[in-house]
């Protein structure tokens, strides 16, 4: 079937959200065109701030209209995620109280923490407050609110009013974008709330995240780059790109 070169788009944006991310060759293939064909797709498509191309293919980009679920983020770049959870777990100090931030990366962080001093966590994750609660020297504060069913998070304003009464030492934050111009970002404004609040209780804020969040731009800006203490992420974040950042305030770890 002869499809216009919108419903390519849009199917090539379904495959994407559907499994990750597209590959050049099975997209030709699939479509039934040719493979330059599915590259000007995927550069009008990254035009449109929807997909980020690869070497050879496409991921989607998180969005005002698109969130992936929690269930979703545990099954990408999942080596990559241990690694930048354990660095950012090491950046924790003398700190004893901790922000952790709803998502897999922050969730990754959580078990990375150390069990064997006493330690005071404050999340809106209910799978973090899960991964900690049972470890004895461990106290475990979660945020109470409503219930998001793609991550398993608490929001609104019975969860902002609980934390705005908080002095937190460190805050391990994630987002669904970050970009020089636009700080960071997530697509709903609930979500956007906690984070930035959590941010205005802590002393010190670390942003981890991989690659793929750098450059995406989301609905609700939450924070500014120089309210980051240092950014942890991934050596797939080019050393150039990386330096851009520390420009604005904060050290840039890349393991």
């Amino acid at each position: 079937m002869n499809r216009t070169a919108e419903e390519r788009q849009r199917e090539i944006v379904r495959a994407a959200r559907a499994s990750g991310s597209v590959d050049v060759t099975a997209l030709a293939a699939e479509l039934g065109v040719a493979k330059e064909t599915v590259r000007r797709d995927l550069r009008v498509l990254e035009d449109h701030g929807l997909l980020r191309r690869t070497h050879g293919g496409a991921y989607p980009v998180e969005s005002a209209g698109f969130e992936t679920t929690l269930a979703f983020r545990a099954t990408s770049h999942v080596p990559e995620k241990r690694r930048i959870a354990a660095a950012a777990a090491e950046l924790l100090g003398d700190a004893e109280t901790v922000f952790v931030d709803e998502g897999f990366t922050p969730q990754l962080i959580a078990e990375s923490l150390p069990t064997d001093r006493p330690l005071t966590v404050v999340t809106a994750s209910l799978p973090v407050a899960g991964a900690l609660a049972e470890a004895e020297q461990v106290s475990v504060l979660l945020l109470g609110g409503r219930v998001r069913s793609g991550t398993l998070a608490t929001v609104d304003h019975w969860t902002t009013k609980m934390l705005a009464g908080f002095v937190i030492d460190l805050a391990f934050i994630g987002a669904n974008g970050i970009s020089r111009e636009h700080g960071l970002t997530t697509p709903d404004p609930a979500v956007s709330e906690v984070k930035a609040q959590a941010i205005r209780a802590s002393r010190r804020t670390v942003f981890a995240g991989v690659h793929t969040k750098f450059g995406a731009v989301s609905f609700c800006r939450f924070a500014d780059i120089g309210a980051l203490e240092t950014i942890v992420t991934s050596t797939q974040l080019p050393a150039a790109e990386a330096h851009r950042y520390s420009l604005q305030g904060p050290q840039v770890i890349r393991v």
